[in-house]
């Protein structure tokens, strides 16, 4: 069935509740509450919001507070619709959910994300465990807390993996932990931060194997391309993630990844209609495209609602511009790395360590909660998110500390 709405109003209709997709929706409905001509909608899965940073976190069966996102939207005058959106017709205009309601819009703004990429390796989806949604997280938890003294075997030696496993050894003290990746570990960090994360996994008892492939996970181990295989009685999948294919399918025009191509603006080149946020779009910068992070996630939520308030008025968007400030990585509870960057993320002179890192990350990763708490409650005043630990007011550009220093 399609959602009826009254003649005249535009309809404003947000696909998914992440870091990205809940900065447009906070931005964007208390602005345009009770104005009876702008219908914002917001689509998402589940009720509870999902603080991806922190699933490593509830992999290790640490409580995480449970945020309800109907509740922060009320009173925005936004409509929560819970379901999975199961296709995308672009150029009607219209969304599918659940493949049994339809809801039509004037203006997309797309922010499903991504997912862990649990296809290019045979077994992965079969056999591994992956921290997309804190259920997936509490099953790990779950299985860890059973293992007794058998091995866990993390796949990425990405920042998620180093994180994944670090957590793991703390927490599990008794369990073999072995981090396996492609790459070296730490490579985007300084020589001396990236020291500093070693030592650190090997003060944990972290196994960390660089240089190595995986050919294969089966339901007891992991077969590498050389043919060894290493026992494993969990797996945890943290290589490379994957996209909707929802948007390729929907005509958008896509790169290489399924990611949207947009415009200096953050609308799709091919659909204008359609702003793309966070991890879905493929966002250029002067430095390249941009990487999926919270960093720059709920920045393009914040600058595309700001778009859409300008387009109403009859006004253009404004340009996009971003640049990184930080990595942070947590080596455990009371330890972690932080190196800080240029916005095109290469690594600066400086960085923390220890529990100073682990401090600062605490405090410049902290839920987005209140920051979404606070665009609702001053939809009259700037857009507001975290950015190195401090909070960034702008109403023409998104950039870091150091474009403004």
């Amino acid at each position: 069935m399609s959602h009826q709405h009254e003649v005249g109003t535009h309809r404003v209709l947000i696909l998914g509740a992440g870091y990205a997709g809940m900065a447009a929706a906070m931005q964007l409905a208390p602005r345009t509450k009770g104005r009876g001509d702008v219908q914002v909608t917001l689509v998402n899965p589940q009720e509870r919001f999902t603080e991806r940073l922190r699933l490593h976190m509830t992999a290790t069966g640490q409580p995480l507070p449970e945020f309800s996102i109907p509740e922060l939207l009320a009173g925005t005058g936004a409509r929560f619709v819970r379901g999975w959106v199961t296709a995308v017709d672009a150029d009607a205009r219209t969304v599918r959910i659940d493949d049994d309601r339809v809801l039509s819009y004037d203006t997309l703004v797309f922010g499903v994300g991504s997912v862990a990429d649990t296809a290019a390796v045979p077994g992965v989806e079969e056999h591994a465990h992956t921290l997309d949604s804190a259920q997936d997280a509490g099953i790990l938890a779950d299985r860890l807390a059973r293992l007794g003294r058998g091995t866990v075997v993390v796949g990425g030696s990405g920042l998620t993996g180093v994180e994944s496993a670090a957590e793991i050894a703390e927490r599990h003290p008794e369990l073999r932990v072995v981090l396996l990746g492609r790459g070296e570990v730490g490579a985007s960090l300084r020589p001396k931060a990236r020291a500093y994360l070693r030592a650190a996994l090997d003060r944990l008892g972290v196994e960390v194997r660089e240089g190595v492939e995986v050919a294969k996970v089966l339901p007891d181990s992991v077969e590498l391309a050389g043919g060894e295989s290493i026992s494993a009685d969990a797996v945890l999948w943290t290589s490379g993630t994957r996209v909707s294919p929802l948007a390729a399918a929907a005509g958008l025009t896509v790169d290489e990844r399924g990611r949207v191509v947009t415009d200096a603006a953050l609308r799709s080149v091919s659909h204008p209609e359609v702003y793309a946020v966070g991890d879905a779009a493929a966002i250029r910068q002067g430095y390249g495209v941009m990487h999926g992070t919270c960093q720059g996630g709920m920045p393009t939520g914040v600058h595309a609602a700001l778009s859409v308030l300008r387009e109403l008025k009859g006004k253009r968007p404004k340009p996009f511009r971003f640049g990184y400030y930080h990595t942070p990585v947590s080596l455990g509870r009371g330890d972690g790395v932080v190196q800080f960057t240029h916005p095109d993320d290469s690594p600066r002179r400086i960085f923390l360590t220890g529990r100073t890192a682990a401090r600062y990350k605490e405090f410049v990763t902290a839920s987005p909660w209140p920051t979404y708490g606070r665009m609702k409650k001053m939809p009259s005043s700037g857009a507001f998110w975290p950015h190195g630990g401090r909070f960034t007011r702008t109403h023409r550009t998104h950039r870091t500390h150091k474009d403004e220093q």
